[in-house]
């Protein structure tokens, strides 16, 4: 009986105040819609928006401040899709490209930089878009779209080919293949993200002053990465359903 009393004080001291699987829910209908997804993603996308207004609204042929910092931003992506896709391939997947790491990257900073705890919800709590699985399997899903339509584009049905070659052998294998893309995807994206925000807000609850900045600033630099390692596979995948297939290019 000592044991239980001392196990039940335990569990009444408030350690932590994470809760698990509470989510707010907008009912549209027979209808369910995470609540939580789709407004922080609104203001991600509201803040991307202003981003580019801001920088457009008065061109100079000298750039400066916001103009010079979007540009910096242009020139970054278009090098990652030139990386991937190579010179003649990369201009048509720029804009696709290029939002999935906008998105992606002001999303996983805003984990961490946007104070999302002091708005209120009637359950559950805001969160960077990136923490929760729909928001990384949808981009992951919009990724496999992207190389499909790819593959289509180019060879039309004979994009099919590629299943059997070199040997039909390998069809489960390759088929097992495209399952696994947007998984990997997905779950990376949502697992670096969701551990980071767990790991900070554990040590912001033990030791609320000093150990967690260096934990925060690692945790920007991680956000970062993944951002970059997800728009750098896309463009792989996209990249590896246009290569070859018999369709030469020629200066």
């Amino acid at each position: 009986m000592e044991m239980l009393n001392v196990l039940n004080a335990f569990n009444a001291l408030p350690f932590a105040v994470l809760e698990v699987g509470k989510h707010f829910y907008w009912h549209i209908g027979n209808l369910k819609v995470h609540g939580q997804v789709f407004i922080t993603s609104w203001i991600v996308i509201a803040l991307l928006l202003i981003a580019s207004l801001a920088a457009t609204r008065n061109m100079q042929r000298i750039p400066r401040g916001m103009q010079n910092f979007m540009e910096y931003a242009l020139e970054f992506i278009r090098d990652l899709a030139r990386n991937q896709l190579g010179e003649k391939e990369y201009r048509p997947w720029l804009p696709f490209i290029g939002t999935l790491f906008l998105f992606i990257f002001v999303s996983n900073w805003s984990g961490a930089l946007v104070p999302w705890k002091l708005i209120r919800l009637p359950e559950g709590e805001l969160a960077a878009p990136t923490n929760d699985i729909n928001t990384t399997v949808a981009l992951a899903l919009l990724t496999s779209l992207a190389y499909f339509y790819a593959g289509f584009s180019r060879r039309g049905l004979g994009y099919f080919k590629k299943y059997i070659e070199p040997t039909p052998i390998l069809l489960p294998i390759a088929i097992l293949e495209d399952f696994t893309k947007p998984l990997s995807l997905s779950f990376r994206l949502f697992g670096n993200i969701l551990a980071d925000e767990l790991v900070v807000a554990v040590l912001v609850l033990l030791v609320p002053l000093f150990i967690p900045l260096p934990v925060m600033m690692l945790g920007l630099f991680t956000s970062a990465i993944q951002a970059l390692v997800f728009a750098t596979l896309a463009g792989a995948y996209i990249h590896e359903a246009l290569e070859g297939h018999g369709d030469e290019h020629h200066d």
